[in-house]
């Protein structure tokens, strides 16, 4: 217990001044703090130059003690208690039980109490427990788990939560026991097939239906149109396979029969099978070489297309008002042709020959060696005058032993002529051995 402070005991037991009493009794008419002064307005007609003086505040708790206010002393309860050591069987030490720190021994806090889920404002969904085991509904959408979500996450509490997502799972949201109608969609699939929250198409009617199926049928003009343009495919799939055919495939077949007219040629020369003088017709006699073109091509009696000049040879003129003096005659013109473009083009390029360069007729007994001469561009087919044993326009003006190369012009056309001269310069028996413009 606490004594009574001074001052009450002094009201208690007599009069106590007011000056010095903190708490004193109201007076009439004034206040009940002593500090307090209240302010008279000036009367009218008085004269207030100063404030009248006031004494100075007194500290109502300057006389009381030091340890007025100090709590009492409290004795400890458990001061000098040892722990328990009585009982059969005890084996603890009578010392009081260390601090954990005094031990050495980790401070481990105590474990935290599970907190009720109630307390929760949303729980996670468990993905190893589905609807239907937890409190058997159907298993919910995202869109439908996302609103039950939201609603318990509103509302509150577990049974509120179960409300609203039983109520969502049901087909537009609707009350009543969960169970669909036979036939009702899935809620998860309710809406577009694709499940993409767009409303199920209408189903068509017969008229709408016929009318969808004319659409999809193709028109006329399409029709029309995709078969010209089938057309026009394969028009141009021939054409790429006729150009294909006519610049390298005739060239290699043309090739190969060429190389083989020489090769049995040769070996007939070697057997002795043929001798100079007339040949038939498609027959090779010859084979001409062009060393600055690297040409060696077999020539054969006559200009027949199919059976000379398709096949990669070169053709002698020699039927006919055409008919031209072979390599042997000590006069003459001796006049062949040959393809410029496709079947071997033996002759392609012999607008490059220049004057001077040597051309190299070989025959069974003999070699026979030319120097081109002259050339003639382009001329018509019917200028025959350039085959003449003196050929017209190549600048030879007496009778001699002379050279004619014929050939298309331009390139892959046969509207003209281009026409080379050569004059023989020597003729070597096989015997001596190849000319000069033969070794490498």
């Amino acid at each position: 217990m606490t004594a009574l402070r001074p001052e009450r005991e002094t009201a208690a037991g007599g009069p106590v001044d007011p000056l010095t009493d903190p708490l004193p009794d109201v007076l009439a008419g004034g206040h009940s703090s002593p500090w307090f002064r209240a302010e008279q307005p000036p009367q009218q007609g008085e004269a207030h130059d100063l404030p009248a003086p006031q004494p100075p505040p007194v500290d109502p708790y300057a006389q009381l003690p030091p340890d007025a206010y100090a709590a009492p002393p409290q004795e400890d309860a458990y001061a000098g208690h040892v722990p328990y050591d009585g009982g059969p069987g005890w084996t603890g030490s009578p010392e009081p039980y260390p601090a954990p720190e005094a031990a050495g021994e980790p401070y481990s806090p105590v474990p935290e109490a599970p907190r009720d889920d109630e307390t929760m404002a949303l729980r996670t969904a468990d993905p190893s427990r589905t609807g239907e085991e937890r409190d058997g509904t159907p298993p919910l959408t995202a869109t439908a788990t996302a609103t039950a979500t939201a609603t318990a996450g509103a509302e509150g509490g577990r049974a509120a939560r179960r409300k609203a997502a039983k109520r969502n799972a049901r087909p537009g949201g609707r009350r009543g026991t969960g169970r669909r109608r036979a036939g009702a969609p899935a809620p998860e699939t309710a809406g577009a097939p694709g499940g993409d929250g767009r409303p199920p198409e209408r189903p068509r009617t017969r008229v709408e239906a016929r009318r969808a199926e004319r659409a999809r049928k193709p028109s006329a003009a399409t029709v029309a149109s995709r078969a010209v343009g089938e057309l026009f495919i394969t028009i141009g799939v021939l054409m790429l396979l006729f150009v294909t055919y006519q610049l390298w495939w005739t060239n290699v077949r043309a090739q190969q029969q060429a190389d083989g007219a020489a090769h049995n040629l040769q070996q007939d020369w070697e057997q002795g099978k043929r001798k100079p003088g007339a040949f038939q017709a498609g027959q090779g006699f010859a084979i001409l070489h062009i060393p600055k073109l690297d040409v060696v091509v077999p020539v054969a009696s006559g200009i027949d297309k199919q059976r000379v000049l398709d096949r990669g040879m070169a053709g002698h003129y020699a039927e006919g008002a055409l008919k031209t003096a072979l390599p042997s005659a000590k006069e003459g013109n001796f006049a062949v042709a040959g393809h410029r473009n496709t079947h071997g083009e033996p002759f392609r390029y012999i607008n490059r020959l220049t004057p001077g360069d040597p051309i190299v007729v070989e025959t069974q007994d003999t070699y026979y060696v030319y120097e081109m001469a002259s050339i003639l561009p382009q001329t018509p087919p019917s200028n025959t005058a350039v085959i003449d044993p003196v050929p017209a326009g190549s600048g030879f003006t007496e009778p001699g032993r002379y050279l004619t190369l014929t050939t298309c012009t331009p390139e892959f056309t046969s509207t003209y002529r281009m026409i080379v001269w050569g004059k023989m310069v020597e003729e070597r028996p096989r015997s001596k051995g190849k000319p000069d413009a033969l070794v490498d």
